[in-house]
């Protein structure tokens, strides 16, 4: 696809719009490494800085307004500084008369409920301050309940930044080897290469490369870790996710969904509800915090029972008995987990979207449908792929994207020149980031989008070709 160059190139563009972003990364340089605290938030020539939120906008330190389509990964479902979470917070605190007990109280129970009533497969659950923490205490509940320390997770998913996931989220098409049988690759410096041998990589939507994998491994591996859309977008095909359920279950490997990205965003139930499957864990986070940070693992009973205390001691009981010990106790803690504002916030979110979910993802639908019929105006071959209230922007002639692979066939580089120029057109996503809706995006921000998009195209293929 030939790309007709406009006279100004789009990071110029930019950067003559974002100065103010540019004089404080300059300055964040001194405080943090690389100008960020955390790698995501950083993309080149240099973040936009923000200054202010309401709704579905953002505004940066040079008073550009954006539209916003990252939405924080997708965590504001409700958008920014919605009214009803603001009110809940006010309310927790006036009503307990503390932001944070440090001790059990009434709204764990609260919000457990509310969560079990629309993922089924959840029994019991688990507090944790993000969906990475949820994902690291399902591992190693799984590998407690099945007494195997091996884990399987598939090429392109993410499930946080800790050395025995980081491994084959994005490596290059050399690195990852055989499509049927991907090589482990590292993402990070600073890692064991026991991570390698230690955690097997599977080619997501290919059910007989799996089984040959799963079957080879069956003595060693506790558990099969995925995300059921790719990103939170490439869905699973129905009939891979229930083999790969049946599988697991003969093989006993505990199978765990991550949906951390989908959950309350493609379905109230997540993806589960779309498949009507039940995996034996269940990790959540971004949407059910309402903007503040929590995870929760959830699951079969039995399985979860895993971390419940015992009359063993834990790594901080001093009192330890002559006949148990902390490593007879699968460790869980922190200070924070059921942090009562958060699950305020989040249960406010969970009942406002029981009410506008379906309204969400009706205008996600209409987005991406007229993006789609945009696009094929100026015949440049494009896909809006996605379900529920998450899609991305995918240039390509393929009738699917199944995988990890098929993204990164397809044409990335004009993605990006087109996101960048959607910048400047007052439109925010990270560039190649997938696009997530909020209550508070409606038909107008539609329309604004479609228009701005149609700018970009008209700049960089000239006119309709229809």
């Amino acid at each position: 696809m030939a790309i007709r160059r406009v006279n100004q190139h789009p990071i110029v563009t930019l950067s003559n719009k974002t100065k103010k972003s540019y004089e404080f990364f300059k300055q964040s340089k001194e405080v943090m490494p690389g100008g960020v605290t955390a790698n995501i938030k950083y993309f080149a020539p240099y973040p936009i800085v923000m200054e202010k939120a309401n709704g579905a906008y953002i505004t940066d330190l040079d008073g550009n307004v954006y539209i916003d389509y990252l939405l924080s990964y997708g965590a504001l479902m409700l958008g920014h500084g919605d009214k009803r979470i603001k009110e809940a917070v006010i309310e927790q605190i006036d009503k307990d008369g503390t932001n944070l007990f440090g001790t059990p109280h009434g709204l764990e129970v609260t919000m457990g409920k509310k969560i079990k009533e629309h993922y089924p497969s959840i029994d019991l659950l688990r507090y944790t301050n993000s969906g990475t923490e949820a994902t690291q205490l399902a591992l190693r509940i799984a590998a407690a309940y099945t007494g195997k320390h091996k884990i399987a997770k598939f090429e392109g998913h993410y499930h946080g930044g800790y050395d025995q996931v980081l491994l084959s989220v994005n490596p290059s098409l050399e690195d990852a080897g055989n499509a049927k049988k991907p090589k482990a690759v590292m993402e990070s410096k600073g890692m064991d290469t026991y991570h390698q041998t230690n955690t097997i990589i599977l080619p997501f939507n290919d059910i007989k490369a799996c089984e040959k994998i799963l079957r080879a491994n069956k003595d060693e591996l506790g558990a099969l870790v995925l995300e059921p859309a790719q990103g939170g977008f490439i869905l699973a095909e129905k009939d891979f996710v229930h083999q790969i359920r049946a599988l697991t279950e003969q093989l006993g490997i505990v199978l765990i969904f991550d949906e951390v990205k989908t959950g309350y965003r493609l379905a109230l139930g997540g993806a589960q509800q779309l498949f009507n499957v039940k995996p034996d864990l269940t990790t959540l986070g971004k949407v059910i915090g309402g903007g503040y940070p929590i995870g929760i693992v959830g699951g079969k009973k039995e399985i979860m029972m895993e971390s419940a205390p015992t009359i063993a001691a834990d790594v901080f009981d001093t009192s330890q008995s002559k006949n148990s010990s902390a490593k007879e106790v699968l460790f869980h803690s922190g200070t924070y987990n059921g942090h009562p504002t958060i699950l305020a916030a989040g249960l406010r979110t969970i009942e406002v979207l029981e009410k506008e979910i379906d309204r969400v993802i009706s205008i996600t639908d209409e987005l991406k449908s007229r993006l789609e019929r945009l696009f094929k105006s100026y015949n440049i071959p494009m896909k809006a792929v996605g379900v529920g209230s998450i899609f991305s922007v995918i240039l390509t002639e393929k009738d699917k994207i199944l995988n990890y692979r098929d993204l990164q066939k397809t044409d990335l580089a004009t993605r990006k020149e087109i996101d960048l120029h959607l910048l400047a057109e007052g439109i925010y996503t990270k560039p190649l980031n997938r696009y997530s809706l909020s209550t508070a995006h409606t038909m107008k921000e539609v329309e604004l989008t479609v228009s701005a998009y149609e700018n970009v195209l008209k700049k960089l293929f000239g006119g309709p070709r229809y």
